[in-house]
This record gives structure tokens, C-alpha cells and sequence, in this order.
């Protein structure tokens, strides 16, 4: 597999070229984006699950006022 680099020769590359710096923060930012992307899919997920809770009591209202008439 010619002109494939691994993360290994990447890593030492960047560690031979003093990057550290560089290498540190690419490692935090992939960190920050893959949370928010995380939080983001839970928000949703919660958001879709309130959305049938309410949906859910609003036809049980529907259901009880039918009742009542």
C-alpha cells in the first residue's frame, strides 16, 4: 500500500517537527466537535420524545372531554 500514511508515521512526523502545540489542539478540537455533535443528537432525541409526551396527553385530554359531553 504505497502513499498510505498511518496515524503512527503521522504522529511521529508531527513529534519530529516540534507541533506538539498543533497536535494538542486538532486532538481538542476533534474532542469539542464530536461532544457538541453528541449533545446535539441527545437534545434532539429528548426534544422528539417531549413532543410524543405531549402529543400523547393531548389526545387523552381529547379522549376524557369526549367523555364529559
Amino acid at each position: 500500500m504505497r502513499g498510505e500514511i498511518t496515524m503512527d508515521e503521522l504522529t511521529k512526523s508531527v513529534v519530529e517537527r516540534g507541533d506538539l502545540a498543533h497536535l494538542a489542539l486538532f486532538l481538542w478540537a476533534s474532542g469539542a466537535s464530536a461532544l457538541l455533535v453528541w449533545s446535539l443528537k441527545e437534545l434532539a432525541g429528548a426534544n422528539r420524545r417531549f413532543n410524543d409526551f405531549v402529543t400523547e396527553i393531548a389526545s387523552l385530554n381529547r379522549l376524557f372531554r369526549k367523555g364529559d359531553e
